[in-house]
């Protein structure tokens, strides 16, 4: 077996739902890290005492199970396998390549004693018709690339190597999981990185939509990475890509649910997520003016080299990724004129949150405080910033070094 290395955050939340009667999905971007999770997972039943033979655990990506492509012959390929009246664990990694694969899932959890744990690439996976099939008795984990903390644990470095320049890597390559194993050579990290990129657009996208354009998918992609951390609408996003030329149309420009239908593609894939707005004062959800974040800053550098002249929004896009690793709800909050770059919500918490590169400049700490003031309720108010400074705190707000607060509690 390939070597693993522990994600204990993840692996937690499995073990914490073992022998619990629903469905684990463990869903994610492709090789963040989801198989082994299951493998993982794997070796956590075989250490506690559950035998090899109550384990069926299939990669349905493997040319091993290529007949296995409807549920009919999935089911029965199964169900040759399970032993016994004992609890057995079933393992499926990318479930979503056998057709209506929900029908034989929902029949193991009435034939058998069964525990049921699968992964898939693509949000297709908890479409509505499995949600109908199995309304409330799944649960989702959701697998991101790695936050820094395991970054740092996941590579080797020199002890001169301060945590700073550390940080900078992370910025530049990414989380991918699989690029520790080049480190850091940036043209084989590309290489890497551009394979399961294409793979992304290619498998999870192109083969599952055939009237797209391929050209059309790749310069919306090209937008929203420019654009990460930006105040964006469909309707801006085809006037500006139909008016520089970038999109070929005979008839007209690119239409705003053309654009929707491409981002909730992107997105449907894991490789970007939308964030909507929420207006602090008003207390509701706005339905418009939406932020995008890409799911690896790693894609984002692939596809535009890596510039470090947006780091701003580049930090941003760090800070919502730690916040949705973290299970906060998170959202951009509009306060009268001015913005709050997250509201992040657990059931019992709420923080507001700015990130801005430094807070030396006058202007900038203006900009960033003076949303958080006009906000009078009593929940946690914070600015991340690169600045290393004595001063941890104005006026009830505190200020927080970005690189230690991505490292608490770790």
């Amino acid at each position: 077996m390939k070597k693993l290395i522990d994600r204990p955050q993840y692996l937690a939340q499995l073990i914490g739902h073992k022998d619990v009667d629903l469905v684990k999905i463990i869903t994610g971007i492709r090789r963040c890290g989801k198989s082994s999770l299951l493998d993982l997972f794997h070796l956590y039943l075989l250490e506690t005492g559950v035998s090899d033979g109550h384990i069926i655990h299939l990669n349905l990506e493997s040319m091993k199970y290529r007949n296995l492509t409807d549920y009919v012959a999935f089911y029965d390929f199964v169900a040759s396998q399970i032993q016994d009246g004992q609890r057995t664990y079933l393992m499926f990694d990318e479930l979503q390549n056998v057709e209506h694969w929900e029908k034989a899932i929902e029949s193991f959890r009435l034939d058998f004693d069964v525990d049921i744990y699968i992964t898939g690439s693509n949000a297709y996976l908890l479409s509505s018709e499995f949600s109908t099939l199995l309304s409330g008795r799944y649960v989702e984990i959701r697998v991101f690339p790695l936050s820094f903390a395991e970054f740092l644990t996941f590579n080797t470095w020199e002890d001169s190597i301060s945590i700073e320049e550390k940080f900078q890597k992370y910025l530049q390559f990414g989380g991918m999981p699989i690029l520790s194993e080049y480190h850091f050579d940036e043209t084989r990290c590309n290489q890497a990185l551009e394979g399961i990129y294409s793979t992304i657009i290619l498998r999870d996208i192109m083969q599952r939509n055939s009237q797209i354009n391929q050209n059309t998918l790749q310069r919306i992609t090209l937008f929203l990475c420019s654009n990460i951390g930006n105040i964006t609408s469909p309707n801006n996003m085809g006037n500006v890509l139909s008016s520089d030329g970038a999109i070929e149309s005979s008839r007209q420009a690119l239409t705003r649910n053309t654009v929707e239908r491409y981002i909730t593609l992107l997105k449907n894939a894991f490789l970007f997520i939308q964030v909507n707005r929420y207006d602090v004062k008003g207390k509701q959800l706005l339905k418009t003016l939406e932020k995008d974040y890409i799911i690896d800053l790693g894609f984002r550098n692939l596809l535009l080299g890596y510039r470090d002249v947006d780091r701003g929004h580049m930090l941003e896009n760090v800070v919502y990724l730690e916040l949705m690793r973290r299970g906060y709800r998170v959202y951009i909050g509009k306060v009268g004129t001015a913005e709050v770059d997250f509201i992040a919500e657990k059931p019992n918490e709420k923080k507001y949150i700015q990130v801005t590169e430094s807070l030396l400049s006058e202007d900038v700490r203006d900009r960033e405080l003076r949303p958080l003031h006009a906000i009078h309720d009593h929940y946690e108010k914070i600015v991340l910033s690169m600045d290393r400074s004595f001063i941890n705190s104005e006026d009830g707000i505190k200020l927080i070094n970005l690189i230690d607060w991505l490292l608490e509690n770790n």
